[in-house]
């Protein structure tokens, strides 16, 4: 059973991977994501004796749960406008990558709270589907279906943003 020095090692180890998953769950938004984690670790830490298993894929969990939480919160609040711009011109080099890479992570803005959850956790944590069945509180056949569902609907969100490109 870890104890609380397990706990600082925890943090200055995994914090960076564990920040890329939220960064993802939050549909690119830094400072929510590491709102979330930090949310995450301070829940985290008075029960940190009692996390049985691994406590990365607990973190996980815990990840994907908060952020929904937040997404329902959110969502009933009034539609709140960026003041940012979102088109982006052409750039020809090694800022293509960045920009594709920032194209995905807006797609994956647009999908369901869980769908993005289960594609977050099988694709980019390398889960697989029985671990994220588990993170997420759900059966396999739910990750299996919103996995097929989610693939379908990011490369349609992808196709649009191509399509509506000048």
């Amino acid at each position: 059973m870890p104890d609380k020095g397990d706990f600082e090692q925890f943090v200055a180890g995994r914090s960076a991977v564990l920040l890329r998953t939220a960064y993802l769950l939050c549909a690119g938004d830094r400072g929510a994501a590491e709102d979330l984690l930090q949310e995450v670790l301070e829940r985290m830490y008075p029960k940190w004796k009692r996390i049985k298993g691994e406590p990365e894929a607990y973190a996980r969990a815990a990840l994907a749960n908060a952020s929904a939480n937040r997404w329902r919160r959110r969502s009933r609040r009034v539609h709140e406008t960026p003041l940012t711009d979102t088109t982006h011109t052409a750039v020809n080099g090694p800022e293509k990558e960045v920009l594709d890479r920032d194209e995905v992570v807006r797609a994956l803005g647009g999908l369901p709270e869980r769908m993005r959850a289960v594609l977050v956790l099988r694709f980019y944590d390398d889960l697989s589907e029985a671990d994220t069945a588990c993170a997420l509180g759900c059966s396999v056949g739910t990750v299996k279906s919103q996995t097929s569902r989610g693939l379908t609907r990011l490369r349609e969100l992808l196709d649009e943003h191509i399509r509506s490109k000048p």
